[in-house]
């Protein structure tokens, strides 16, 4: 099949996602800290419109997947894409809140790495076993897992957004933020090690 409407989406979603990254890092208390007393009372803007564009972009992904699932608009471009652009928004999204100090408190360095890694591992698996003729298709724990990922990137941005000083722990966000973070990671490991232990025939065949 040619282009599609989730081709489209696809596309559409990597554009939010560059949108998004740009709104984190010209973000006016991320470039200039004088700017945390003025959001005592100011509008956050740029920190509400990043949390409505990666909104859209996550529940684009389901959108794009279930009009492919429902009306068999499958194509190469969207098998490679789909799964690619979601890495760069969940991943990338990762790094700027990671390394903005308003809400690196909330996503540890050790914990992008942890999960970048297994982006990695799972990407290089599915390569390698696809290229001997076996189907390698994500699973339920994977898609569990990007959905918790999600969850825990809108709710730092949801405090990032909502707080004046988001770095300052305290309030129902950081202990929602805290839970969701330590779920995601018990599902990127695990399912890491799923992907590992499925891909194990084809990895130690003689």
């Amino acid at each position: 099949m040619g282009w599609t409407l989730p081709n489209t989406i696809t596309v559409l979603r990597l554009v939010l996602a560059v949108a998004l990254f740009v709104l984190l890092a010209c973000e006016p208390r991320a470039v200039d800290p004088a700017w945390l007393e003025e959001g005592e009372h100011g509008l956050r803007s740029a920190a509400f419109a990043a949390l409505l564009l990666f909104l859209v972009a996550a529940l684009s992904d389901a959108l794009d997947g279930w009009l492919a699932r429902r009306y068999g608009w499958t194509s190469a471009f969207g098998r490679v894409a789909d799964p690619f652009v979601d890495k760069i928004l969940v991943c990338g999204a990762l790094v700027f809140l990671c390394s903005n100090p308003l809400t690196a408190p909330f996503v540890p360095p050790w914990f992008v790495v942890v999960l970048i890694g297994r982006e990695f591992l799972v990407t290089g698996l599915r390569g390698f076993v696809e290229s001997k003729g076996v189907a390698f298709p994500a699973d339920r724990l994977g898609k569990l897992k990007m959905v918790l990922q999600c969850v825990l990137i809108s709710l730092v941005l949801w405090r990032f957004a909502s707080e004046a000083r988001p770095h300052e722990a305290g309030g129902w966000s950081s202990a929602a933020i805290a839970v969701s973070l330590w779920l995601t990671l018990l599902l990127t490991v695990g399912s890491g090690m799923q992907y590992v232990y499925r891909a194990r025939q084809v990895l130690f065949a003689r």
